[in-house]
């Protein structure tokens, strides 16, 4: 069976990439679920997206190995017919002053949030169909700077610099090449570690006073990978209800 578009979702099983893979699911694509371990949360969002009536599969891929991403997009075009829309929303956090951080630490924090889109953005360039759109997945604290961010903040500027390099490299290809950068999104990922006093703090900063949502995430995303959003290409969309 295929559909008449199919979407890859890295870190597809949980948080902003789940909202993103059952947004698509439902707007009619075909997806594919990446994940990097977790089976059972990556099964629970297939099976999620099955019983709203839309179509998915699971594929475990570490976004680093070029080998196994690779595969991922070949199970996306022998089963689902083809590749038209990637979404990069697999990345790590890890939290520590420069001075402190472990340098084990930053070259895992790294190989996955920079290697791991830059390998992505490759497989996305040489196999998306003509029309596509990718979009991969920035960080908000690129432009706040909060202390504690510098090895994450370094990793998702790299993502950001390539994106309108990319989206000038597949010129003649009417794909678009986009970067969302969420503010503090109500993940797992996010609220991990922080006490509730750190949360709300957060919450307050931007001029409409909440943490956004996956779903807020996931419409923004919606937009650029629809119609209504081709024209938008090259850009770095921060999604963060005006912290900055």
């Amino acid at each position: 069976m295929s559909n008449s578009r199919t979407a890859i979702v890295t870190g597809g099983s949980r948080g902003i990439g789940r909202a993103v893979a059952e947004r698509l699911a439902r707007e009619g694509l075909g997806v594919v679920i990446g994940y990097a371990g977790d089976t059972g949360a990556a099964d629970d969002t297939v099976a999620a997206i099955a019983g709203a009536g839309g179509q998915a599969i699971a594929v475990k891929a570490d976004v680093a190995d070029e080998t196994a991403v690779a595969a991922m997009f070949d199970r996306a075009e022998s089963e689902l017919g083809g590749v038209d829309v990637v979404v990069h929303s697999a990345g790590r956090l890890a939290l520590s002053t420069i001075a402190d951080m472990d340098l084990d630490v930053l070259d895992t924090l790294h190989r996955t949030n920079i290697r791991g889109s830059f390998v992505v953005a490759q497989q996305a360039a040489r196999r998306i169909r003509d029309g596509g759109a990718i979009v991969m997945t920035s960080t908000s604290v690129v432009k706040t700077q909060f202390p504690t961010y510098g090895a994450y903040a370094a990793s998702k500027s790299a993502v950001e610099g390539m994106t309108m390099i990319l989206a000038r490299e597949l010129r003649g290809r009417d794909i678009t090449v986009n970067t969302v950068a969420p503010g503090p999104t109500a993940t797992e990922l996010f609220l991990d570690g922080k006490t509730q006093e750190q949360i709300d703090a957060l919450a307050k900063v931007p001029p409409l006073e909440r943490l956004g949502t996956p779903e807020d995430i996931a419409r923004v995303v919606s937009f650029l990978v629809g119609p209504d959003g081709h024209w938008v290409n090259g850009q770095i969309l921060r999604s963060n209800g005006g912290m900055i």
